[in-house]
């Protein structure tokens, strides 16, 4: 299988006609006859960007013959410049063969930690440019056999062998799309590749995704190594799945669980399926409508013990003796916000059986020592003495693997160790019998390539371009000044001015600081010191007319609005909010990505000053609501943003996440009800006091307001009251709410119910 990566030449004579030109275009044409492409430039450029061409380089050839050169190499600028090419290619890759090659100089011309860094020294005209080229090819064709990681190996090696495939899927490595028009369009958008990797488990010579064994089960031990886990299990159908895996091995009906409120609803569907009895750790919320972090207290033993003696389905239940079988905690939160993984292993080793990391938003913090203790497994870090530590990570959400790449990653305690056999009854459990082979080899590819390091330059600039958007976005505000508004980044008030800082300064303490002010720029409240950052990835933006306090200014954008701007001009957020909207910085971000969304905010401030029609800036959204078309931006901004302090919604929503949530079922009783058909559609009016048998949760923030066999309070219906009022008075911008019933009566008129447990 033929893949591009050239032999990168770097020579000032490359294009000349002397001597040295002649020679080493000599040695280009051997390379290429040899069947490798060349590039040949005459200059480094921009080091720094010249040097990202490592990734698509087989090798590189570097001239030392330029006048410059001298026999004091750290007076030459050519030395230096060879040595911080050399340096930044080497911050990336550790592998990649560099050569040097001169007429005239010799190895007593570089410094050693130049020499250290060579795969060899060329000196042109002592051998044949046929033989030179030999050499460099094969190690060349050494390096990119080397970087290939097990299963994806051993798939490029199936799909080179050209077998006929007897086997599902029934497309035959792409033959039977052939056959027809559409499947033509089919083959050519996905291509040759794709189709004939895409195969069954009954390929011996990949192995089985099923019983971890041949390349699958050699790289899932090659990820492990690589992201620090005694165990890795590949998931090709998501952390939803990931996460199920987990709780199915390790809960059991009745067993006492402690959980994150805010965590996915994936957690809430295994409490459902296992039978468990959950009792809640509940996180803290400001007015932006960001989930802030679970209070260190709430980490503590005896509060734990608190939650389990209130809970009325525990009644009866000796607080004293029972013993949680697992913790799950959102790591990292929606917004960003990140836990010290040591401080809750430290408190509740021993007492927890297993704890349970939810990474799906974090698999890059591993990667870098930015992050120190914030993320579940360190390659240095002391095992829990009792406690099984559990971390499920979506490769295809910061790092790159495709839609559903995840995996299970286990740390074993010091007192016990993982039953693999046992692990996989429940991993057999949820997994499919036929996996898709290119969600596996994602796996395996992003694995390696966050090996340093690579993975940690990777991550590095991950940080240093979110800094530099920051640091754009606050440039931008200072010049408007204080009489002008502009979108703010939510995060600390202090930021370095140049590089990645120190994670210390993205530390969410509240303490005084030598003005005797209160530091509380997240909103959150009193913090345990040390116990929670923010990841400077994760980028909250905040629009105008929501103060942190809850108050509405009298002029306002609410997020949405923007955000819908945003998409007609090809920017697409993470997450919105009420008066704030998500994006990340993965390593897939770029430079041209982050400017691009300044330019469109710009093009936004821009348009809503002159109060453009939204039929002009907004034509795909007006097409779908036309009743906006004659309005200007700032008008329909405005409109909304009445609407919106009219019924306080930002105290209304805060108040109802942290509201009390009374369990009157287990989970499991509850959702069972739906099978046995004894529930009943309840409108909205009468919630007060009924028991869900459904997951209740609005988009966004996709954080359940109710599990089943909780009992709807007035704040819950009052919310779900005034988004019906919202979606009358404002289509186009309601909350979606999964778990509630939409029906349209005879008169049209569009009601609202949820589905509870029958009465009586």
């Amino acid at each position: 299988m033929k893949f591009r990566f050239p032999i990168v030449i770097i020579d000032e004579d490359f294009r000349s006609e002397n001597t040295s030109g002649l020679g080493i275009r000599a040695l280009a044409q051997a390379i290429e006859s040899e069947g490798f492409e060349v590039v040949g430039v005459t200059s480094y450029g921009d080091l720094s960007q010249f040097a990202q061409q490592q990734s698509r380089a087989s090798a590189f050839i570097l001239s030392i013959d330029d006048e410059e050169f001298t026999p004091g190499p750290d007076l030459d600028p050519a030395v230096l410049n060879l040595r911080n090419f050399i340096e930044e290619v080497r911050r990336k890759n550790a592998e990649v063969p560099i050569y040097v090659h001169g007429e005239t100089k010799t190895s007593r011309h570089l410094p050693n930690d130049v020499l250290r860094e060579l795969h060899g020294f060329i000196h042109m005209f002592e051998d044949t440019p046929e033989f030179v080229a030999r050499h460099i090819i094969r190690e060349a064709k050494s390096y990119l056999e080397g970087i290939q990681p097990p299963f994806f190996k051993a798939l490029l090696d199936y799909a080179e062998d050209g077998s006929y495939s007897w086997h599902c899927p029934g497309h035959s490595g792409g033959v039977a799309f052939l056959k027809t028009p559409v499947g033509q369009m089919f083959h050519q958008f996905f291509g040759e590749n794709m189709l004939r990797a895409d195969v069954c488990n009954a390929v011996e010579e990949l192995g089985q995704l099923l019983d971890h064994n041949g390349a699958i089960g050699a790289s899932e031990r090659n990820a492990a190594r690589i992201f620090n886990a005694d165990h890795c299990f590949f998931v090709t159908n998501g952390t939803s799945t990931s996460n199920k895996m987990v709780w199915h091995h390790t809960v059991a009906p009745g067993d006492v669980v402690v959980v994150d409120r805010n965590c996915h609803k994936s957690i809430l569907h295994s409490i459902i399926m296992t039978g468990a009895i959950p009792v809640f750790l509940k996180p803290t919320r400001n007015h932006y409508g960001i989930i802030g972090p679970i209070p260190q207290s709430e980490f503590e033993i005896q509060a734990i013990k608190e939650k389990i003696r209130a809970n009325p389905l525990l009644a009866g239940v000796d607080a004293e003796t029972v013993k949680p079988r697992i913790l799950t905690l959102t790591q990292s939160t929606y917004d960003g916000v990140l836990y010290n993984t040591e401080t809750i292993k430290n408190l509740l080793d021993g007492y927890v059986d297993n704890l349970h990391f939810d990474e799906a938003w974090l698999p890059h913090a591993a990667f870098h020592p930015f992050y120190g203790t914030y993320h579940a497994m360190g390659k240095k870090r002391a095992r829990p003495q009792q406690s099984v530590v559990y971390a499920t990570q979506s490769i295809h959400k910061l790092l790159a693997g495709i839609s559903q790449a995840s995996h299970v990653l286990v740390q074993d305690s010091q007192s016990t160790k993982l039953d693999r056999h046992l692990f996989n009854e429940a991993y057999l459990m949820h997994t499919s019998t036929s996996p898709q082979y290119s969600i596996i080899a994602s796996c395996d590819v992003a694995a390696a390539m966050m090996e340093p390091p690579g993975g940690t330059a990777l991550v590095e600039e991950s940080i240093a371009e979110a800094l530099d958007f920051r640091r754009a976005m606050r440039k931008v505000e200072a010049e408007f000044g204080q009489d002008d508004w502009w979108f703010k980044v939510w995060g600390p008030d202090d930021l370095v001015e140049e590089g990645i800082g120190r994670a210390s300064d993205w530390v969410l303490n509240r303490k005084k600081d030598d003005k005797d002010t209160e530091d509380d720029w997240h909103g959150f409240g009193d913090m345990a010191p040390g116990f929670n950052m923010l990841d400077p990835i994760k980028a909250t933006i905040v629009t105008p007319g929501l103060n942190l306090d809850g108050r509405f200014e009298v002029s306002g954008i609410p997020a949405s609005i923007v955000t819908k701007f945003l998409a007609e001009h090809g920017v697409v957020v993470e997450k919105t909010g009420l008066y704030s909207f998500f994006i990340m910085f993965t390593i897939g971000i770029t430079k041209g990505r982050w400017n691009t969304l300044l330019t469109a905010l710009q093009q936004f401030k821009d348009d809503y000053a002159k109060n453009q029609p939204m039929w002009r800036i907004m034509p795909e959204f007006c097409a779908k609501q036309p009743r906006y078309e004659q309005m200007g931006l700032r008008d329909l901004c405005q409109h909304v943003h009445t609407l919106y302090a009219k019924y306080d919604i930002a105290r209304l929503t805060t108040d109802m996440y942290l509201s009390d949530h009374t369990p009157a079922m287990k989970p499991t009783d509850a959702f069972a009800h739906i099978a046995h058909r004894t529930t009943e559609r309840v409108a909205i009016d009468d919630l007060e006091g009924r028991i869900t048998t459904s997951l209740v949760t609005p988009y966004p923030p996709g954080i359940p307001l109710l599990i089943p066999g909780e009992v709807f309070n007035r704040k819950i219906v009052d919310y779900l009251k005034f988004n019906r009022e919202f979606a009358r008075e404002c289509p186009g911008f309601e909350t979606d709410i999964h778990g509630l019933v939409q029906e349209s009566g005879p008169d049209g008129v569009v009601r609202y119910f949820a589905d509870c447990v029958k009465a009586g």
